[in-house]
Parts: C-alpha cells; sequence; structure tokens
C-alpha cells in the first residue's frame, strides 16, 4: 500500500501545468514522495547528541542541538524556555538474582521514581500477582517484607490501546504494592516484544507513601520469574535486587519553540508539539525524535507552498518522559494566549492510518475537508473523539480544537523506552507518509480563516 501511494504521489508531483505556482497538495505529495528533512533531524540528534534524559547536561545539549537546527532550517522566534523540575536519574547498577535453587540473573531496568536498595541489594520473597487486578484484591499488609512481581502481559494493537490496558502496572503498581507492605516490586514490562530488553517508564508513589526499589523486568525473564514460582510451589522464592537511582533535587529543564509566522500574527497560532527528551537507556529516535522531524519537516512544506495565513508554532516539550513537567510549564507560561489547534507526534514513525478530531461533529466541513486532504495517503476518517498528545496541556486547558494523527502502533511497544530505541528502527518511507499527512493538515489548518465550532 505504501509502494501504491508513493507512486500515485510522484505522479501528482508532476502534474501542474508547467507555469502553475505548486500548491499545498503538492508540497504535501513532494513530501510523501522524497522528503528527507524529517529523517535529516532524527538521524542529526540521535547521533550528536542520543539519549536526553530529562533535567541533565545531555537534555540541555539536545536543546541546544535542536535550535541550532531550527535556526539553520529557517524557523523564526527560535528560543528556549526554561523551567525546573524535580530531577531523578537510574544509576549504573540494575541487577537481580533468584534465590537458590533457581539461582540465576535476570535482565531488568528501574522504573522512574524508584528508591534505591541498600548499597548490598535487597533480598525477599516474591510473590507473583498474574494481574493487577489481583494486586489490587491482596488484603492491607499482605506484602509485608516481600517483593512483588505484577506479570501483567501486553499485546501489540495497531490503536496502541494495550497500553491502556497493561499501563497501570507500571504508573501505580509499585506505589499499590508499596502501600500493602512490599519492600520492592518488580513488574513485567510493559512491552510486546520477546528479547531481552527491559522497558523502563515513570511511576507514582501515592501520598504517604515512601517510593520504593521499582522495576521492569524483560518479557523472557518473566516468563522465568513465573516458571520460576510455578515450579517451587509452596517452597519460597527470593529475589535479590540491587538498584542505585538517585535524586538529583531541582535541575533546570526547558522548552524549544519556533515558528512559521503567518501574514495575521494576530490569529491564533496552530501549535504542533514533540517531546525532546528521552529515556537514558536509548537515542530517542522513535520516541520522540521522530515525532519531532516529522512536525518541523510539515511546518517547512506548509512554508514552502506560501505564507500561511495563521502562525505555526513548534513545541519540543521537555521533561515529558518523567512527568509532562515541559507541556505543564508552557501551559503555565502561555496561560490566557489563544490557540487555534494542536496536534502532536508520539507515537513513533510508522505511517499514519486514521484521522480524529474533537470537532468532528460541531465542525463537520472543516474535519471533512481534513479527511479528504489525506485520504490520498492512505489515512481513514473516524468517528473517534480525540484527547490530544501528551504535550497538549495548553489547549486542552483552554477547551480548544485537537486533532489526533493515528500512527500505526503494531511494533511501537517493541522499542518504547528500551535500548532497541535507535535510528535504525525507522522506516524512511513511513516516515515520509507521516510528512505529508502533517503537511496536508497543518496546512488547511493553517489557512483556515474562521474560528472552528465546539461545542461548549
Amino acid at each position: 500500500m505504501l509502494k501504491t501511494f508513493l507512486a500515485a504521489a510522484a505522479a501528482l508531483a508532476v502534474a501542474p501545468a508547467l507555469n502553475a505556482a505548486p500548491t499545498l497538495a503538492d508540497h504535501a505529495d513532494k513530501a510523501a514522495a522524497g522528503d528527507t528533512l524529517a529523517w535529516d533531524f532524527v538521524e542529526g540528534i540521535t547521533t550528536e547528541v542520543g539519549p536526553r534524559q530529562a533535567g541533565t547536561e545531555a537534555e540541555v545539549r539536545g536543546r541546544a542541538w535542536a535550535m541550532k537546527w531550527l535556526k539553520a532550517n529557517g524557523f523564526a522566534k527560535v528560543a528556549e524556555e526554561s523551567f525546573m523540575m524535580d530531577t531523578w536519574v537510574p544509576g549504573d547498577t540494575m541487577q537481580a538474582l533468584v534465590g537458590a535453587p533457581y539461582q540465576q540473573p535476570l535482565m531488568l531496568v528501574p522504573l522512574g521514581n524508584s528508591a534505591a536498595t541498600p548499597d548490598d541489594g535487597l533480598t525477599a520473597p516474591v510473590v507473583r500477582f498474574a494481574s493487577y487486578a489481583d494486586l489490587e484484591a491482596a488484603p492491607a499488609g499482605s506484602l509485608m517484607g516481600k517483593i512483588a512481581f505484577i506479570d501483567h502481559a501486553m499485546r501489540p494493537t495497531q490503536d496502541g490501546s494495550g497500553y491502556g490496558f497493561a499501563g497501570p502496572a507500571r504508573w501505580t503498581g509499585p506505589g499499590l504494592a508499596a502501600s500493602k507492605g512490599a519492600v520492592a516490586t518488580v513488574i513485567r514490562s510493559i512491552g510486546t516484544e520477546t528479547e531481552r530488553t527491559p522497558h523502563t517508564g515513570g511511576t507514582a508513589f501515592p501520598a504517604g507513601v515512601a517510593a520504593t526499589p521499582a522495576a521492569a523486568l524483560s518479557n523472557p525473564d518473566a516468563d522465568n520469574l513465573a516458571r520460576i514460582i510455578a515450579r517451587a510451589g509452596r517452597e519460597p522464592v527470593t529475589l535479590w535486587l540491587k538498584l542505585n537511582p538517585r535524586r538529583l533535587g531541582q535541575t533546570e529543564s526547558g522548552n524549544v519553540v519556533g515558528e512559521i509566522t503567518g501574514r495575521d500574527p494576530s490569529l491564533p497560532p496552530v501549535l504542533l508539539a514533540c517531546h525532546l527528551d528521552s529515556w537514558w537507556n536509548g537515542t530517542g529516535a522513535f520516541d520522540d525524535g521522530a515525532g519531532c522531524g516529522i512536525i518541523a519537516a510539515a511546518a517547512r512544506r506548509v512554508a514552502e507552498s506560501g505564507r500561511p495565513l495563521r502562525t505555526i508554532r513548534l513545541l519540543f516539550a521537555g521533561a515529558e518522559e518523567t512527568g509532562l513537567w515541559g507541556s505543564k510549564a508552557y501551559a503555565a507560561a502561555h496561560k490566557g494566549e489563544p490557540v487555534f489547534a494542536g496536534l502532536e507526534s508520539d507515537f513513533g514513525a510508522d505511517r499514519v492510518w486514521r484521522i480524529e478530531s474533537n470537532f468532528t461533529v460541531s465542525d463537520p466541513e472543516l474535519y471533512r475537508k481534513l479527511a479528504q486532504g489525506v485520504a490520498r495517503f492512505g489515512v481513514a476518517p473516524a468517528k473517534d473523539v480525540a484527547t490530544g498528545g501528551a504535550d497538549l496541556n495548553w489547549v486542552r486547558e483552554q477547551n480548544g480544537a485537537l486533532i489526533d494523527l493515528q500512527q500505526d502502533g503494531t511494533r511501537y511497544f517493541d522499542l518504547h523506552h528500551t535500548n532497541n530505541d535507535t535510528l535504525d528502527k525507522i522506516d524512511k518511507v513511513q516516515l515520509r507518509q507521516n510528512v505529508a499527512v502533517w503537511t496536508a493538515v497543518a496546512g488547511i489548518l493553517a489557512n483556515h480563516p474562521e474560528p472552528i465550532k465546539r461545542t461548549p
């Protein structure tokens, strides 16, 4: 299907009369056939900067690199908007060992906000919970002195909905286990591949519950631990953990912004968002270097078709992974400023297959125009209501218009938050399709003169 739309796009690109000025559609087709700007961004930042853990010197270098790139590619008002954040770093010790008679190491990584173990490690009996619901049902105090193992498996889906099912095991599982007395928690990684690559990600502990060591096992190691526990029967299985994450206190992070200035800057802008930070264990190619490359390339393509009516503003959010710090800071800093519409690219680099909005019913003509503009790239309309990406707090807080360009997530959670999030996983053809779709949508929005009709 991708080859089909590329062939069609190439044909369309040469279709206008020789003297005709290229249209927005022409530039979208050109992006589908041969865009290299998004690849240039993600190749550059993953090669020259690499991992960009929030609040660290690596994230500082990432912001400097992104600002230089935006200026070199013609963006206006490129700036860094700094904010302070509580900073957690993973440390350099990540070890687990099953006790005798099944003594063998397990592959794991700490979860964001995990506490450290004692310097010589922590040993305790491990209790398996087949699901998050089973952990919820455990009596208060039943995990005193034990390590909870949440064995809550995830399955791949095109729309990524499996994340909503499996995610609580990481998001709140360690805090729930700690509230029942657990001295530590290990979870099956929230991921869909079968490689020995554990997935990190943030976790949170409720008020009044002290943080405990928390880590994610790779899927094969979670399988192995489950087998060991089943084989042991009534005999306890112990687990030794050694983790040394730490908190640095308040450090500086920041958002990077830039824009294509519209013909009428008094009109509310279109906001295109991504996040610039990544976890420490990958180079942040899929999550979310590609997203930043996609939105920047699309904005440039729109500008090439003629100066848009509205300003297109880019938000490269900082410190998304560890708590949406950048999104919150941007919303606070720009409170009271109107926005026309917001959309975010933060789901990898595979093809866009569906377009959603939160004004499909209230402004059907605009939604129809958007859907028609991307149909030739294999993107289907939908009745689902867009909720917007994680870094669109500014738009949500003013009940603004949101568009979700849903990417194929079938393999996204094979790579998400792992050391396999690297440049080689990006398919250039699918990356170009993203830029084409984003060019069409951003261009239509940026040249739409009327306010979007929204249901109060």
